[in-house]
């Protein structure tokens, strides 16, 4: 039971990830950093992106 508690959290956990660093690239802003972990994207190369 603990495993599927773990892997039920980790999904929200990265979701909630995805939505925070969505909402910061929309509004312009840069996305935490371990938000961007999270989602396995290295802080240091999405700050070199380029954004139009």
């Amino acid at each position: 039971m603990n495993r599927v508690w773990n892997a039920i959290t980790s999904t929200f956990a990265a979701v909630r990830s995805a939505t925070r660093v969505v909402a910061a690239f929309e509004a312009r802003r840069t996305p935490s950093a371990s938000d961007l972990r999270r989602l396995g994207i290295n802080p240091a190369a999405f700050a070199r992106i380029r954004h139009a």
